[in-house]
C-alpha cells in the first residue's frame, strides 16, 4: 500500500474515533485544515463520503462506519506488532493511557510515576484527569483506575493502592464559628463543598456508615462547588466550608493544623485503587512494567 495511503486511513480511524479533527489533528500532530484536506483526498479516490460533518460534530457515515469497523482493528493489529518489535530493544518502550483521577494522581502515581519514567526513559505517560466512568476501550485507553468494588467482571485488575477512607473536614477558622457534627445528619446546618461529578452531572453523595453498620447517603448543600477534590480541599484549607475527600489527601493539612477532622467513627473503609483494562488486551513491554511498578505491595 502506498505510504499516502496509509497516511489517509490514519488520518481517517482519527477522525472517527475521536469525532472531532481538532482533537484527531492534536493527537497527529497536523493542523485541523491539513487532516481535513487528507480525508478529502480520501472520500474522492474511494469516490464515497466518508464523515458527516455539521457545525458541531462529526461522525462516520455508513460507508464510514463500515470502513472503521473492517480496517480499524487491522490498523491496532500493526501498532501492537510494532510494539511488540520495540520490545526487543534493551528496555520498554512505548505510550501508555491511562485515566483517573486527580486524588489517584496525587495519593498513587506521584510517588511512582518520577522513578519508573526514569528507570524507562524510552516510555511515555499520559495521566488523563477524568471523574467519569470512561470505557477505556472505545476511549482508546491502555487502563483506568478505579476501587475494587467498583470493578466490571470483564476485567483484569492490579491493586495498586491500600484500604482507604473518605474524611470529613474544616479549617480551624470555620470552626471557630460553628460547632462540630457529631452525627453525619447535623451536615445540614453547615457549609459544605459539593463536588460535581463529570458526565452525570450531578453532585458526589457523601457515604457514612452508624456505629450499627446502616449506610447513610446525603447530598449536602453549600456555597462552593468544584468538578476537582485538589480544588475543593484548598477551598476547606481557605475556611469556605466542610469537605469529603479521601483520607490521604487530607493528611498533610491534618497533621500540620490546617485542616480539623470529624465524624471519623462514621467513615467506612474502601476497597484499595485497582488499575484496570480488558482481558483480552495484549500487553505491551511497556504496559506491563507499568504495572509491576504501580502495584501496591504491604
Amino acid at each position: 500500500m502506498p505510504r499516502d495511503h496509509i497516511n489517509e486511513m490514519t488520518a481517517f480511524l482519527a477522525v472517527a474515533r475521536e469525532r472531532s479533527f481538532t482533537k484527531a489533528a492534536a493527537g497527529l500532530g497536523v493542523t485541523p485544515s491539513a487532516l481535513s484536506h487528507t480525508i478529502k483526498g480520501l472520500e474522492d479516490r474511494l469516490g464515497v463520503r466518508l464523515l458527516s460533518r455539521t457545525t458541531r460534530t462529526v461522525a462516520p457515515t455508513e460507508a464510514g462506519e463500515r470502513l472503521q469497523r473492517q480496517v480499524g482493528p487491522l490498523f491496532e493489529q500493526i501498532a501492537f506488532e510494532l510494539d511488540e518489535i520495540g520490545s526487543l530493544r534493551d528496555k520498554p518502550a512505548g505510550s501508555i493511557r491511562i485515566t483517573c483521577t486527580d486524588t489517584v494522581i496525587e495519593t498513587v502515581f506521584r510517588s511512582k510515576l518520577g522513578p519508573f519514567l526514569r528507570q524507562y526513559p524510552e516510555i511515555k505517560v499520559e495521566l488523563d484527569m477524568n471523574y467519569a466512568l470512561v470505557d477505556i476501550v472505545a476511549e482508546r485507553f491502555d487502563a483506568g483506575v478505579r476501587i475494587g468494588e467498583a470493578l466490571e467482571k470483564d476485567m483484569v485488575a492490579t491493586r495498586i493502592g491500600p484500604d482507604w477512607r473518605f474524611c470529613v473536614v474544616g479549617s480551624p477558622d470555620y470552626f471557630e464559628k460553628r460547632t462540630l457534627p457529631k452525627s453525619p445528619q447535623e451536615l445540614r446546618d453547615h457549609n459544605c463543598i459539593n463536588l460535581r461529578l463529570a458526565g452525570s452531572g450531578g453532585f458526589l453523595r457523601w457515604e457514612f456508615k452508624s456505629p450499627e453498620g446502616r449506610d447513610i447517603n446525603l447530598r449536602v448543600e453549600g456555597q462552593a462547588t468544584f468538578s476537582t477534590s485538589g480544588a475543593a480541599l484548598q477551598a476547606a484549607v481557605d475556611g469556605i466550608g466542610l469537605i469529603w475527600v479521601p483520607q490521604e489527601l487530607a493528611a498533610g493539612y491534618i497533621s500540620d493544623g490546617r485542616l480539623l477532622e470529624c465524624l471519623s467513627e462514621w467513615c467506612p473503609i474502601y476497597e484499595g485503587y485497582h488499575l484496570f483494562y480488558p482481558s483480552r488486551k495484549q500487553k505491551s513491554p511497556a504496559f506491563s512494567a507499568f504495572v509491576d511498578a504501580m502495584r501496591f505491595r504491604v
